[in-house]
């Protein structure tokens, strides 16, 4: 009875730990609006801050650069992103919202350099674990 009785025990204690694993991994920001994962884009980009990258993210998501073609993917732009950790932008940045329509969202962030201009129209879909980037298409139009 003894031996059950802590096999029982042991047996609860390792499901609420894996419970409280789980829980760590839920997303932190999904209750945040778009306007407010659009920010969270930013200072990733422009910061070197990617402390959150892993839940603005989605799955899909795809990066195309219309400067030399190159497009990546979610664990290609997330590795570059750590790469460049701490590096910040000499840049003003501005965004807006472009539109927004029931779980999908367009915004345009400008990253105004000394000799050029950088803009990012991204892409944003909301479920239910929030709002996440899906598609970043960077273009730099003459100044």
């Amino acid at each position: 009875m003894k031996k059950t009785l802590t096999t029982i025990l042991a047996a609860f204690i390792m499901i609420t730990s894996f419970s409280s694993f789980a829980a760590d991994n839920a997303n932190p920001l999904k209750k945040y609006d778009s306007s407010s994962i659009v920010s969270i884009y930013l200072e990733s980009a422009v910061f070197g801050n990617p402390s959150l990258n892993r839940y603005i993210f989605a799955d899909n998501f795809e990066y195309t650069n219309t400067a030399n073609n190159d497009s990546y993917g979610k664990k290609e732009y997330m590795k570059f992103l750590k790469q460049t950790e701490g590096a910040k932008f000499d840049c003003t940045t501005d965004y807006e919202i472009l539109d927004q329509s029931g779980q999908a969202c367009i915004a345009k962030v400008t990253l105004d350099f000394n000799s050029f201009t950088r803009v990012d129209y991204i892409t944003l879909s909301q479920s239910k674990d929030g709002w996440k980037v899906s598609k970043v298409v960077t273009t730099y139009p003459e100044k």
